[in-house]
């Protein structure tokens, strides 16, 4: 039974870290941005500028974005660390915005990933699962991004 856990994860785009030691099943967990990587891009002069929306939280803050052209792969820091704590039900969505500068607001929504709570109800304390998903569509071009999301057990 074990082993079956991680199994499926892989199924679902997810990879689970077994921990070094037995330890306590996790209570809740943190869920944060690993990084997100432009595959294609969305505008047509090749710069995308991008947002993340968590809660109704934009990362990163203050009408900033983090500049994407093919290729270019931007970690937590970048978008200023989204974070959030989500417990052993429910979900947290991160939702990947393309905004037009000079007026940087919510911007148009490219996709989101979602972190589940049934994910973290089978990790112990400490331990880490990561989510991915490639998002792709159609809006002025076609575009792709590639996010990835690290999941501690707390």
């Amino acid at each position: 039974m074990k082993f079956m856990i991680p199994a499926l994860a892989l199924l679902a785009g997810m990879a689970v870290a077994s921990p070094a030691v037995a330890k306590a099943s996790a209570t809740s967990c943190r869920v944060e941005v690993d990084h997100v990587t432009a595959n294609s891009v969305d505008e047509k002069d090749g710069t995308d500028e991008m947002r993340i929306d968590l809660a109704g939280f934009f990362y990163p803050p203050n009408g900033r974005y983090v500049a994407m052209s093919v290729g270019n792969t931007a970690y937590s820091g970048n978008f200023t660390n989204p974070t959030t704590t989500i417990g052993t039900t429910g979900y947290a969505n991160f939702s990947l915005r393309e905004v037009d500068p000079p007026i940087v607001g919510s911007g148009t929504n490219l996709g989101s990933i979602n972190a589940y709570g049934s994910t973290c109800a089978g990790l112990a304390r400490g331990q880490l699962a990561y989510i991915s998903k490639t998002i792709s569509g159609t809006d002025k071009t076609f575009y792709s991004y590639y996010i990835k999301l690290v999941m501690t057990g707390l």
